[in-house]
């Protein structure tokens, strides 16, 4: 790998893994193509394009021409597609856009893909990687082992489904068309540069804007949450490692219901604020700046309609091929990115409009 083209890079795993692989690999190009859209800010593309080595431009997936030019201009060898609309509330608002996006968008990737390095100037090293989710295999039932890769896809969710779909264009573009690719898997990530509108920032910026916070259900659901740092290792490890064709599974992480994350979260906020007076001027609305626990604004609400109760991965195959095991994530791990997002005001504040009150915002979870 000498060149990679990283879709997506503006958004949150796509940028944290644009940051990694820069560290990890310096004087390694790295293009950044992202749409700029609702979920991703132009800050963390103009701190992108400061970055040694690291290019980035505004375009679409879908706009297969330009693709195409960026590719044979750049020299690209390696694609990372993180390119995706991901929120499943929106999906199910709109799922025409997802389509779009996740499907219409990976073929169109992937036709550039197969014009420019097998058609046009065929390079004899190459690499198409897809970024899944484990919402493709639908729900995991109590007491039910974790999904391998060779289970099939179910997917509960127009999001799911639509990434499903492009799981298989992938797949079916390295069996037709000998386009080398791979897929991985993970749970549900977190760390720095993460959308407000996904349960973890969310919980933390209405809280301290002394806004309720909506639990779907009995908040009973259970996920995996890994660090995004942890998963961007796994997915050097499938470039690095990984043979073509294959699926992998990047799990591992801590297992939560989302009740007793937004627990977590809410006594990680309520420490914060004991041991730095300062924060309550910084936060004046938050219940915490009253002295009042930040959990006051947990509300349970309707859940959404076809919501998973639990998802599960086993990492087996990615601990004997590629070497990775990754240890479970840790509370500590997220009392970091309670403090990112305690520094970090500016940056996601510039996600929130200013023309309704917090408190009558309702943002959608993850």
């Amino acid at each position: 790998m000498t060149a990679l083209l990283v879709t997506g890079g503006a958004g949150f795993i796509g940028s944290n893994f644009v940051r990694h692989w820069q560290a990890r690999f310096p004087g390694q190009r790295i293009l950044v193509l992202d749409r700029l859209t609702y979920a991703a800010n132009p800050a963390t593309l103009e701190q992108l394009q400061a970055l040694p080595d690291v290019t980035a431009e505004v375009g679409d997936i879908a706009d297969q021409e330009r693709v195409s030019a960026l590719l044979r201009r750049h020299r690209i060898d390696t694609i990372v597609n993180f390119a995706a609309e991901s929120h499943v509330d929106r999906s199910i608002a709109g799922p025409a856009t997802v389509v779009v996006t996740n499907v219409l968008g990976t073929q169109a990737l992937l036709e550039a893909s197969r014009r420019v390095w097998l058609q046009q100037s065929p390079r004899r090293s190459c690499r198409f990687h897809q970024i899944s989710t484990d919402e493709v295999y639908g729900e995991l039932a109590v007491g039910q082992p974790p999904f391998r890769e060779s289970d099939p896809y179910h997917p509960s969710s127009p999001y799911a489904a639509s990434k499903a779909a492009a799981d298989h264009l992938v797949y079916a573009y390295g069996r037709t068309y000998g386009l080398p690719v791979s897929v991985s898997h993970s749970g549900n990530n977190y760390g720095p540069f993460q959308h407000p509108e996904k349960l973890i920032p969310l919980t933390i910026t209405r809280v301290l804007q002394g806004a309720t916070v909506p639990v779907y259900g009995d908040g009973l659901q259970r996920r995996c949450w890994l660090p995004v740092a942890t998963h961007c290792l796994g997915i050097e490890a499938v470039l690095r490692r990984g043979r073509a064709g294959g699926s992998y599974h990047l799990g591992g992480g801590l297992e939560l219901s989302n009740l007793e994350l937004l627990q977590q979260l809410c006594g990680l906020l309520d420490q914060r604020f004991q041991a730095q007076p300062q924060l309550a001027a910084e936060y004046p609305l938050s219940p915490m700046a009253r002295g009042e626990p930040a959990a006051s604004l947990l509300r349970h609400v309707t859940d959404r309609p076809g919501h998973d109760r639990r998802y599960g991965l086993d990492t087996g195959r990615a601990v004997r091929e590629l070497g990775f095991a990754p240890e479970a994530g840790s509370l500590a791990e997220l009392g970091v990115v309670v403090d990112w997002y305690l520094r970090q005001r500016p940056w996601w504040r510039y996600f929130l409009p200013d023309e309704a009150p917090c408190s009558q915002r309702r943002q959608p979870q993850a």
